[in-house]
């Protein structure tokens, strides 16, 4: 069905085609424990044309839960660059989500993170775990 509907044809506004099909095997993957085929749905869906097409908060979420999946699969550096992406594409998500401040706070745990993780941290208030 997703593949009739395609990408960037979203015209009742439901974010629904190709791409959010693979966001959602993603996201079961990551559930399941699946993390590097979580990984590799996220990196496949993300190359797509439709990942432009979704409304911003449904692609910052998604970061998140790839951040996630990231750390799972032993990726910090991949996952604060989704926090990061997340952040700029939606910062409401990552500040106000008590999720994604659990996230940040392990990513900014790791000695190797980067600076930009470690700054929105500190802005944020949140401490490593």
């Amino acid at each position: 069905m997703a593949a009739r509907v395609g990408d960037g044809h979203d015209h009742h506004r439901t974010a629904f085609g190709p791409t959010a099909v693979d966001l959602a095997r993603a996201a079961a993957a990551l559930e399941l424990g699946n993390a590097h085929d979580a990984v590799a749905w996220h990196e496949q869906a993300t190359k797509r044309d439709g990942w432009r097409w979704l409304p911003v908060e449904h692609r910052a979420a998604h970061l998140l839960d790839a951040a996630r999946a990231y750390l799972q699969a032993d990726d910090p550096a991949s996952a604060g660059g989704a926090l990061v992406d997340a952040d700029r594409t939606a910062p409401a998500e990552v500040r106000h989500r008590p999720a994604a401040r659990k996230v940040l706070a392990q990513v900014a745990r790791d000695p190797h993170a980067p600076a930009t993780i470690i700054q929105l941290a500190v802005a944020l208030g949140v401490t490593p775990a």
